[in-house]
């Protein structure tokens, strides 16, 4: 019989040394969690889409309002009206106001999305914008979370297929599951670094669609803005496939405050702020550049007016709409060529019962979306309206509105 193996002073240090160690790293993986600091409170019972409004309403009135300034567009998932604020992102009935879910982090929010019934939360630690939450929009269960650096505040979009955010320094496509699909960029991981085409680059603006990112760059060997046309889905999510990268010219492409307004499958449109000609002393107009889908242009249409900082897009059947800052222009959804115009919106419009319903000073207009023509108005007041932009959604017969960071519930 062997005799047992005695432990010596040395082995017992050793073993608690390494104990310690490990509940040292477990309590780090727990800290970093998705589960820390977090409260989620789902629905009783998940929530059903209300059908479809079938006619335009005579007359509304304000049935609710809550906070909601983390998201940039007004949202609905699941039959649910969405808010987000602080660190919490509640699911609310569209009828009442009255809390469904919740979901709280320790956390502050940077932004909140919507697409395919399910709502995206992206908090901000001390990697930047770096945790992502998705949510059920009908119960706010959640399914799954990423994490991954990004700079301290970002923007967040989707466009049927993907999700974009994007900061200054870097991007990243998600697929529905938060799966990343590209990065772009500044990269973290020294390991990836050489993947990327250029290096130090500041990203102004980008947009996408389901085979195209469009992303506009200020590099530091460039004249001009740089349009870079990608893959939103390559081979490899750490090495970006390019199908056009091209420096902005002609007059005034140096001007700052260009931006993306658009991207299709087979067109992108930027907004060219126009300026003074170096050296000609003349100045060009504001306009809208049509480029194809490898960043070349193929026309130019002029503005009568700067588009304001708070210029949306909003993309509704076959028609772009891109509020100016006070009006809408409609874009043809295959060439970008503008179809109409509607003068003296306040925000960005949302279909109802086949019409479009648009934000002005006394109420809503009502379009005919293939022309633009008026074609009714419900009037209603705004109390405490500050003159920002609006953001309308339709959940079945309610109309919400986003303004001055409160989500606003009309029926």
């Amino acid at each position: 019989m062997l005799a047992p193996e005695r432990r010596t002073r040395a082995d017992i240090i050793s073993a608690v040394a390494i104990a310690v160690l490990v509940a040292i790293a477990g309590l780090v993986v727990w800290a970093r969690g998705d589960a820390t600091g977090t409260e989620s409170v789902t629905a009783a019972t998940p929530a059903t889409t209300p059908p479809t409004a079938d006619k335009i309403p005579a007359n509304l009135r304000e049935l609710w309002h809550a906070p909601d300034d983390a998201s940039a567009r007004a949202l609905a998932s699941g039959g649910v009206a969405i808010t987000g604020s602080g660190g919490t992102v509640t699911g609310r009935d569209p009828a009442t106001g009255a809390e469904l879910w919740r979901y709280r982090r320790d956390m502050p929010l940077c932004g909140v999305e919507a697409q395919f019934g399910m709502v995206i939360a992206v908090y901000r630690d001390q990697r930047g914008c770096s945790q992502a939450t998705l949510l059920a929009g009908d119960s706010g269960e959640r399914r799954t979370a990423r994490s991954s650096y990004m700079d301290p505040s970002v923007r967040l979009s989707v466009d049927g297929t993907y999700v974009l955010a994007y900061g200054e320094r870097r991007l990243e496509m998600w697929r529905s599951d938060l799966v990343r699909t590209l990065e772009y960029g500044y990269v973290d991981a020294p390991v990836n670094v050489k993947t990327q085409p250029r290096k130090g680059c500041t990203l102004l603006s980008a947009g996408s669609s389901s085979s195209r990112l469009a992303v506009l760059e200020r590099c530091p060997d460039d004249p001009a803005a740089r349009l870079t046309v990608l893959n939103p889905a390559p081979k490899d999510n750490t090495v970006p496939e390019e199908y056009g990268s091209h420096v902005l010219s002609g007059p005034g492409a140096d001007a700052p405050g260009a931006r993306v307004i658009a991207v299709s499958d087979s067109r992108i449109v930027l907004y060219l702020p126009g300026g003074t000609v170096s050296g000609a002393g003349e100045s060009t107009p504001p306009r809208l550049g049509v480029y194809d889908s490898t960043g070349n242009s193929v026309a130019v249409h002029q503005l009568s007016a700067p588009l304001s900082d708070n210029a949306t897009t909003t993309r509704i059947g076959s028609a772009f709409l891109v509020f100016t800052g006070n009006s809408v222009i409609a874009l043809n959804a295959s060439t970008f060529d503008p179809l109409w115009a509607a003068p003296n919106s306040l925000g960005s419009p949302a279909m109802m019962a086949g019409r479009l319903l648009l934000p002005v000073a006394d109420g809503l207009a009502v379009l005919d979306p293939t022309s633009g023509a008026e074609v009714g108005r419900i009037p209603f007041p705004r109390p405490g309206y500050t003159g920002g932009p609006i953001s309308l959604a339709v959940l079945g017969n309610i109309v919400l509105e986003l303004r001055d960071g409160q989500l606003h519930a009309l029926g």
